[in-house]
């Protein structure tokens, strides 16, 4: 790597680096950016909460989509680091902080997917290997937390959603792909392990909208409704009654609000008469 190869500061030198820069104490003249950038890549999942999501997050959020302020070429590095090893450390763990690096990897990759969308320095093979990232993701997060006392917010689900979101309104995202994200995302709607009630709901509707606006076939929606109503009661038969009541929680969370976006639409009516039919049961 080019940019991304400064000796990273410990969490505390990072720390009092953001603050200053936050607070207006040191000016960003003053500031290493590579430096920065590298320390602010390493620590992304710290259990600091307060450096992890109110400094190196904002200051990310900052210098990528309100102030613009980073190299193009850095950005496409942040990326492949991304790729390669941040968004996938520790996949498949449970209730392990490991977490935290993944989640807000993700959150990266959103903010690095709407600077692109604006400014267009990613190829198009990188917009597919971002896909290709965001599909094997979703299949293999098993870690579906909100927040964690102590900790914050890991949020996985409704992080990773925010990043499919910007992907989705890439135009170098092929409409192609639309059925490959929309299964992903469903796939993680209706679970049995965790009990979503930090609006994940809400976070994972928001792509699979974008989608329908954008030409997802609405065949494919119905048809996965459909399936849902069949299987319903097999759902409640094949699963303890903890698990079940969690599978209802997280159905009737996501049919709900469904139901108020489709409402909002007319040319969505079918498909919200099948959503007061399946929260009807």
């Amino acid at each position: 790597m080019v940019y991304l190869k400064a000796e990273p500061m410990n969490e505390e030198q990072l720390k009092k680096v953001l603050s200053g820069v936050k607070k207006g104490e040191i000016p960003w003249a003053e500031v290493h950016e590579q430096e920065l950038i590298s320390s602010m890549m390493a620590h992304i999942g710290s259990l600091d909460a307060a450096l992890r999501d109110d400094l190196v997050f904002s200051t990310f959020a900052q210098l990528i989509v309100e102030k613009n302020q980073l190299e193009e070429e850095l950005m496409e590095e942040m990326m492949d680091l991304c790729l390669r090893e941040l968004l996938f450390k520790g996949i498949g763990e449970k209730d392990t902080d490991t977490v935290f690096t993944r989640t807000f990897t993700s959150l990266l990759m959103a903010l690095l997917l709407y600077r692109d969308k604006e400014d267009d320095f990613l190829s198009r093979t990188n917009i597919v290997d971002v896909k290709e990232a965001f599909l094997r993701y979703l299949s293999l997060e098993e870690d579906y937390r909100g927040y964690v006392n102590d900790r914050g917010w890991a949020h996985s689900m409704a992080h990773v959603a925010d990043a499919v979101d910007e992907l989705v309104r890439n135009e170098k995202t092929d409409s192609a792909v639309y059925p490959e994200l929309f299964r992903a995302l469903w796939s993680k709607i209706f679970i049995y392990e965790h009990a979503y009630i930090h609006g994940e709901e809400e976070r994972i509707l928001t792509p699979i909208m974008e989608m329908l606006n954008r030409g997802l076939e609405i065949n494919l929606v119905e048809d996965h409704l459909k399936e849902l109503s069949l299987d319903w009661h097999e759902h409640k038969n094949k699963a303890t009654m903890e698990q079940y009541l969690i599978f209802r929680n997280n159905a009737k969370a996501f049919l709900k609000s469904l139901y108020i976006q489709l409402n909002q639409q007319s040319n969505y009516m079918q498909l919200q008469k099948q959503v007061v039919v399946l929260l009807g049961k």
